[in-house]
């Protein structure tokens, strides 16, 4: 998230005699059936945020210092992105199938998204609620016009057949204008709780 068969003996033809026993190994072997993999915590956050409420903390490893455990609000207002990260309103939340979408600036505010450049398909993001740890792999990225919100739909790129579950990252192009805006997409790659500690943070 072990398959055992069973096999029937026929009816018919009787035992032949048993061949005498081997004499026991000096050194018994054993055979256990490993233990199932622990089952994977479902989503913790089911319905959407009061605006400017915090409801998770963000770590991007290839950013360095500046995504570090960085708030994500709700809303992605002048007064929310002051704070940290904001999400997109009734986008999907963290671990839920659809696109948990996302906006932070990339110059003033503390600009986390200042060094998007640096950014690499297989790049990590942690997503920390108050139960799980998400973990996305980032997978594509597009500049594209201020007015392509297509960009945060819950399928924002059908013909990739991408998972359901998506992550996407949208910030300002260039760094000191607000002309295009430098979108990143990636997928839900695990969910961890936040009971087992935190996960092995790496940069790709």
């Amino acid at each position: 998230g072990g398959y055992f068969a069973v096999v029937r003996q026929p009816n018919a033809v009787a035992a032949p005699e048993p061949a005498a026993a081997a004499a026991p190994s000096a050194t018994p072997s054993t055979t256990a059936t490993p233990p199932p993999p622990p089952p994977v915590p479902a989503p913790d956050l089911t319905e959407q945020p009061a605006e400017g409420v915090e409801f998770a903390r963000m770590t991007i490893p290839r950013l360095g210092t500046d995504v570090i455990d960085v708030p994500v609000v709700q809303g992605v207002g002048d007064a929310q992105l002051a704070v940290g990260m904001g999400h997109f309103p009734d986008s999907a939340l963290p671990g839920q199938a659809g696109n948990f979408a996302f906006a932070g600036h990339r110059s003033t505010h503390s600009e986390p998204l200042r060094n998007v450049d640096l950014l690499q398909p297989g790049d990590l993001v942690y997503v920390r609620t108050a139960a799980n740890w998400y973990t996305y792999r980032l997978y594509a990225d597009r500049i594209v016009e201020p007015t392509a919100l297509w960009v945060v739909d819950p399928v924002p790129l059908p013909e990739e057949g991408l998972s359901p579950h998506m992550i996407t990252l949208v910030t300002c192009n260039p760094r000191w204008g607000s002309t295009e805006r430098w979108i990143w997409w990636g997928q839900l790659a695990a969910i961890s709780p936040v009971s087992a500690g935190e996960p092995a943070l790496v940069i790709s």
